[in-house]
């Protein structure tokens, strides 16, 4: 009878079979795989599920012989350095935010991982996960200080920047001396302390302005010191 035919698979020997797809593996290196995932992920911009890496025209490997040479998808992702979207721990972001910061001598900020898109999770997954970008820095070890610590650091380094113009920073003087160091808050930064509101930059030069005089200086109607 049409049910009682034999499978194909009946005689199938387990270590013939084994060998044959140790052999099909063997045909696709562990490091061109990886290498495909990153690829894949730099064009479209973001850790790619199964289904964009099969539909990307530029990949020469299936998504199941990546399964198949690491076990699971989310696993090649970790390997290639990539992380999983939907499936990343808290442990591992945190992980990702501590290497990051160490390549970069300082504590991440949201730009450096717009800048990484596809190699680093999104600030969005790390507000997600902790309810801030902020609160994951500060649970990965990082120095970040919290609202008013943050503006008087701010009110800080614009005092040390203003000695050194010789005058109060301009919005355009603050974005080129934090090109030059990172340490600084970025000039974006500063403004949303402000909560962005009109006349943000003209406040926080005022109270740059108070800082100088508590300390002696004098300045100018015009914000330039050491004039009366």
């Amino acid at each position: 009878m049409p049910g009682d035919r034999p499978s194909p698979l009946d005689g199938v020997d387990p270590e013939e079979l084994a060998r044959f797809q140790a052999g099909i593996r063997r045909r696709h290196a562990p490091e061109q795989i990886l290498e495909e995932l990153r690829a894949c992920a730099a064009r479209v911009g973001r850790s790619p599920t199964m289904r964009e890496f099969a539909a990307d025209p530029q990949t020469t490997v299936h998504p199941q012989t990546v399964i198949e040479h690491f076990g699971t998808w989310n696993r090649a992702k970790r390997r290639a350095g990539l992380v999983p979207r939907r499936f990343a721990t808290r442990e591992e972001l945190l992980g990702l935010l501590r290497d990051l910061g160490e390549q970069l001598g300082r504590a991440p900020t949201a730009r450096d991982l717009d800048e990484r898109r596809g190699r680093l999770p999104s600030k969005s997954l790390y507000g997600h996960m902790f309810g801030s970008l902020g609160n994951a820095l500060r649970e990965a070890g990082f120095d970040v200080p919290l609202g008013s610590d943050r503006l008087e650091r701010a009110i800080g380094q614009g005092v040390a920047l203003s000695r050194q113009l010789g005058r109060l920073p301009r919005f355009a003087d603050w974005a080129e001396a934090r090109r030059a160091d990172a340490s600084l808050y970025t000039e974006w930064q500063v403004y949303r302390m402000f909560e962005s509101r009109r006349g943000a930059w003209s406040t926080f030069q005022f109270l740059i302005a108070k800082r100088l005089e508590a300390a002696g200086e004098t300045l100018s109607t015009d914000g330039r010191l050491g004039r009366a």
